[in-house]
């Protein structure tokens, strides 16, 4: 088991989480009372990740029923969070269990009802991931007999503890296997603008994986160079078809995988797939502000956080958070029940 802190905690009435926005440098923990600090949480990415968002959703409905359990607080509530972040699917799975669970129940049992249910998304989360953590195993427990060395993996964005209820999505496999003591290296990109990267170079410093942060840029003349075994990332929406919605940046290296022959394999749980999406084109890409373009966070000389402005408040920038890869590139997805090619999801859909 790892030793991390909780990203996501009950406390009483209160949810305690830990604010995302200010790691690598600081751990610092926030409480939430109400439905405003919930969604306040998801929107500006205190919490992040799309199983974490899903889960701290659940809880936001528990905190906005402490005080009233109507109808119409219920319906507001599943409003509001629902419009935090457009693009992880999770945050709209978990309020769907959430309104299965609370609307049939008369409102003066829907508070203990919904802290109940919400714990039951996080510890269906945290056996989502353990599964994924072996069934991924297994593939770089294959992959690493062929070698005759440490395995190089590559990873994108952050899809550890700190994104899910668990040991992650995509890291779950790699510190499953670590932990087995199979020899490895992980190749992390920094995931720009939101430098997300610096966040699994933290989680695998602490957990003594062997890592080198790398600019996003890198990763074509990596694989070019055959220094990277197989690639895995994480997703926040996977359509029925496979194609699935991850952090801006992984289709390219999706493409440059394909074009070096190195697999490319997405860890997810069931709960991120949506059958009601087609294909990739009816996944709604959020388009986040572009001052996360224009400026940059970190410490200065001093040691005191801080912010650079690398470009002009004229300057037009785009800053779309997510891009999609197409299913023909995978050569699978990871989910709690299994390893499945990308265009065989439909097996699990009723799952």
């Amino acid at each position: 088991m790892l030793d991390h802190c909780p990203t996501l905690a009950r406390d009483g009435e209160q949810v305690v989480i830990l604010d995302q926005t200010r790691l690598p440098w600081t751990e610092h923990f926030l409480r939430l009372d109400t439905l405003t600090d919930a969604a306040v949480a998801i929107r500006d990415m205190q919490v992040r990740g799309a199983p974490l968002i899903g889960a701290t959703a659940a809880f936001g409905m528990a905190l906005a029923l402490k005080a009233d359990a109507s109808d119409a607080a219920l319906a507001h509530a599943d409003t509001v969070l629902r419009a935090t972040r457009p693009t992880a699917v999770n945050l709209h799975w978990a309020l769907d269990r959430m309104q299965d669970a609370l609307a049939p129940l008369p409102a003066l049992e829907r508070p203990a009802a919904a802290w109940a249910a919400a714990e039951a998304i996080r510890a269906g989360d945290a056996a989502a991931n353990a599964a994924i953590g072996e069934h991924g195993k297994a593939i770089l427990e294959a992959l690493a007999a062929t070698k005759g060395r440490p395995l190089q993996l590559m990873t994108h964005c952050n899809a550890g503890w700190l994104a899910t209820c668990g040991h992650g999505t995509a890291l779950a496999p790699i510190y499953a296997a670590h932990t087995a003591g199979i020899p490895l290296h992980v190749f992390v990109s920094e995931t720009r603008p939101r430098n997300q990267g610096l966040l699994t170079a933290w989680e695998l410093a602490r957990a003594g994986v062997p890592h080198t942060l790398i600019a996003d840029n890198a990763a074509g003349w990596l694989l070019a160079e055959g220094r990277v075994d197989l690639v895995i990332t994480g997703a926040d929406r996977i359509a029925a078809n496979g194609d699935s919605a991850n952090k801006v940046g992984t289709y390219l290296k999706a493409l440059a995988a394909r074009a070096h022959g190195v697999p490319f394999y997405i860890a997810a749980p069931r709960s991120t797939i949506d059958f009601a999406c087609p294909n990739g084109r009816a996944i709604p890409i959020e388009e986040r502000s572009a001052d996360e373009v224009r400026l940059i966070h970190g410490l200065d000389d001093h040691g005191t956080a801080a912010r650079l402005r690398i470009a002009g408040d004229t300057t037009a920038a785009c800053n779309p958070a997510f891009d999609v890869t197409p299913a023909g590139l995978l050569a699978g997805i990871i989910c709690e029940f299994g390893v499945f090619a990308a265009d065989a999801l439909a097996a699990i859909e009723h799952r």
